[in-house]
């Protein structure tokens, strides 16, 4: 891989020249490592229209050929697995070895999508279940919803990619791609892949890349029918205001949560505990951000998990034992201190961390917590992670549930029962048994509820949010 990484618009399967181009440095070591073309408006609608043209033979490909082609993407993204995984360390210096997981989890989604793709059917109807009715052949059948437009963020630049465009290019539909800007060159290099796989639909997907005016554009014209977006709510709230009636799937973030019961295992639970809270440096949608500790063990907690996270390695992205690299950037890093230093005036202490070391921000544990500090009110979206002692499984749910995100909630018990309550009465989108939060498989449905979003991604379900029902009877 030659650095800078020249990152492609595609216009289809055409290439478009841009005058000028910005540089994405590396978090890290501030080193130039991609650039990204400056995309206008323009762009935006010209790639819409290719889109809208090339739906009409998408469509129409036979589904034998749309899977042929995600198993042909997939194989080659192994080929190249290394490369990928520098590519997104490079551009944002998450640790090598996490780079290299997520690349393979890219090419597992793809699989994933194309074995979903098996199912993609309908079933028929029994029309004369009712006196009204009438003996007919009715069943339903899903069909392409149209053109898509995916727009992904920073903190997996493969991966969530790949869990919009595969299941679209899958179901018949054609894509815009507007990734990341921080990430611009791994989304060229994935979108090269698909569009140069012999088994590509022609013009099917499109790259642009650009800030709000570009995303605006894409997400308000009449020419889009499913708009799938994973971000800040700030961000998901004007696409729902601005898009108009279309198929929207919102994956908004939280602030996800866990309840240590006095019964836990709770050596095992600080260990899965730090790893949720900083996995990442915090910057992940599921990311531990509120524990809720049993009174009786909270303080032999607190020591555990401080612990647990002081052996993190923080450090180099490219050494292989590094867990946590640096934030993403410098406004990254002011709104972690920031944090803490609101916790702080509001009676919370940091037990571990809390100030930068040599420029990262480290893993950081907030004691002493309460329920009106800030610190647990919003996405943090940073390597800091809140204790807030409670008296009960009640008081814990209550608390739990008081947040206007519902994404992931976990909790860690030995007690049968009460993992049974807390599956019936977590307000989430996904709930955890003795693991954390930042648990998930792709195969799994995953979305919040709440402010953390609507519809679901994992193959099988995204698929349906590219697809659209067709009623159909036969007299």
């Amino acid at each position: 891989m030659v650095l800078p990484l020249k990152a492609k618009l595609f216009l289809g399967s055409l290439i478009k020249e841009k005058k000028d181009y910005k540089k994405r440095r590396n978090p890290f070591n501030q080193k130039t490592v991609s650039l990204v073309p400056e995309c206008t408006i323009e762009d935006a609608k010209e790639a819409l229209l290719v889109a809208q043209d090339a739906f009409k033979g998408a469509k129409d490909t036979p589904l034998h050929q749309r899977i042929a082609w995600l198993e042909d993407v997939a194989s080659k993204l192994m080929e190249r697995k290394e490369e990928f995984a520098q590519m997104i360390t490079h551009e944002v210096a998450k640790p090598i070895s996490f780079s290299r997981i997520e690349a393979s989890r890219c090419a597992e989604t793809i699989k994933l999508t194309a074995m979903a793709l098996a199912n993609l059917g309908g079933e028929t109807i029994p029309s004369d279940i009712m006196p009204s009715g009438k003996k007919t052949l009715s069943f339903y059948k899903r069909v392409p919803a149209g053109v898509a437009v995916c727009i992904t963020p920073f903190n997996f630049p493969l991966n969530l990619i790949t869990h919009k465009i595969a299941p679209a290019l899958g179901a018949g539909c054609a894509v815009v791609l507007k990734p990341t800007p921080e990430a611009s060159g791994c989304a060229s290099m994935l979108a090269e892949l698909f569009i140069n796989s012999p088994y590509a639909i022609p013009d099917a997907l499109s790259v642009v890349y650009g800030d709000a005016d570009v995303g605006s554009a894409l997400v308000s014209s009449p020419i889009p029918r499913v708009i799938s977006f994973t971000g800040s709510v700030q961000v998901g709230t004007a696409i729902t205001k601005n898009a108009g009636i279309k198929k929207l799937a919102l994956e908004l973030g939280g602030n996800a949560a866990t309840y240590i019961d006095k019964s836990a295992d709770i050596t095992k639970a600080a260990q899965k505990c730090a790893f949720g809270a900083f996995y990442n440096s915090g910057q992940v949608c599921i990311s531990l951000q509120r524990i809720y500790v049993h009174q009786d063990i909270y303080d032999d907690f607190a020591s555990l998990i401080a612990k647990e996270s002081m052996k993190l390695k923080v450090g180099n992205p490219y050494d292989d034992d590094t867990f946590m690299g640096p934030l993403i950037n410098d406004d990254a890093k002011k709104r972690a201190l920031s944090w803490v230093e609101s916790a702080q005036s509001e009676g919370a202490k940091a037990i571990c961390g809390g100030s930068l070391v040599d420029d990262f921000f480290p893993p950081t544990i907030m004691a002493d917590v309460t329920d009106d500090m800030n610190i647990i009110c919003e996405e943090v979206f940073a390597p800091i992670v809140s204790l807030i002692k409670v008296q009960s499984y009640e008081e814990a749910i209550e608390k739990i549930n008081d947040s206007p995100y519902g994404l992931q909630f976990s909790i860690f018990t030995q007690e049968l029962s009460l993992a049974q309550r807390f599956i019936d009465d977590a307000e989430a989108g996904g709930v955890v048994i003795n693991e954390i939060p930042t648990h998930r498989f792709d195969v799994q449905p995953y979305g919040g509820v709440k402010l953390s979003g609507i519809g679901k991604e994992g193959p099988r379900w995204a698929l349906e949010e590219f697809s659209e029902i067709k009623s159909i009877s036969f007299y």
